[in-house]
């Protein structure tokens, strides 16, 4: 056996796969962590956030959820929107994400996640770093994010829990998007409980959806659907209903709201468990 000495050359070092890939490993966790150490509740409170938007829950890896007030926008559509939504700076539709500089001249930049129609509120998802984001709208795309709503709807139903199945008809026209039950193909799942019935100067029920499938306007065309309309619903709804009840009340919003969102996923070689809720509007619990 030889033994080396001093003065003998050393041995040239070999950089195995093994060692690249486990050098490029903690080179990604040190940069995700330098990551989520810059994005807790001071980077969430100092984001440019629209009137009434309210953080409801956020987690260590980037990921937040706000309460969207109906009225609202998920996302401006052109410039002259970016006042009245979730956020109010510059929108990049390509990329889902708003972009703006904060107070030492960083650029920002959040994803959106998930969308609401701007009459509905609750739980909206967002994510200030993109791979984030990719992994969080996979599990949409997999429908492996439960979702609860909360409906005021004209009327009190038959049953008190049913499983609601429709095919659905989905046309866009002139930017505007419609939904029927009449000659549709695209299947929509939701599960239904009924929750309590409140009779005042008008019949209404306070119901649980849990929507399976994310169809546009699922929620309020299967209430419409089954004699159940939602509560200020100006496309679907009872639309002389809708009248009486904001003349007596002064209410005009949806009485559809995105109560709790709650999921697992898989990031940063870690399994995470997020939940956020969004309480219940007061004029959801009154009697009218």
């Amino acid at each position: 056996m030889h033994e080396r000495t001093d003065d003998a050359p050393a041995l040239p070092q070999v950089d195995r796969p093994d060692d690249r890939r486990a050098r490029q490993t903690a080179d990604d966790h040190v940069q995700f962590l330098l990551l989520v150490s810059a994005v807790g509740a001071e980077f969430w409170s100092a984001i440019p956030l629209g009137f009434g938007v309210k953080l409801c829950a956020h987690d260590a890896n980037s990921l937040a959820a706000f309460d969207k007030p109906a009225g609202v926008l998920s996302h401006p559509n052109s410039r002259a929107d970016e006042p009245r939504s979730l956020l109010t700076c510059r929108y990049d539709e390509a990329a889902e994400s708003w972009i703006w500089t904060d107070e030492a001249g960083v650029e920002r930049r959040v994803w959106l996640l998930n969308r609401l129609d701007g009459a509905t509120s609750g739980v909206i998802l967002v994510a200030a770093e993109a791979a984030l984001a990719r992994a969080i709208k996979e599990q949409f795309a997999r429908k492996q994010i439960r979702k609860v709503y909360h409906a005021l709807v004209f009327g009190k139903p038959s049953e008190r829990v049913q499983l609601w199945r429709d095919l659905l008809a989905v046309q866009k026209k002139g930017g505007q998007v419609r939904t029927s039950v009449s000659a549709g193909h695209i299947p929509a799942v939701t599960q239904f409980s009924f929750v309590r019935h409140q009779q005042g100067a008008f019949s209404t029920s306070l119901i649980k959806l849990e929507p399976h499938t994310g169809r546009s306007h699922q929620l309020r065309v299967q209430c419409a659907k089954r004699h159940l309309p939602i509560v200020g619903d100006q496309t679907y709804g009872d639309f002389g209903l809708n009248r009486a009840f904001a003349k007596a009340t002064g209410e005009k919003r949806l009485f559809l709201h995105s109560l709790e969102t709650s999921f697992s996923y898989e990031f940063a070689g870690a399994t995470h468990h997020f939940k956020a809720h969004a309480p219940l509007p007061a004029e959801f619990e009154q009697r009218y």
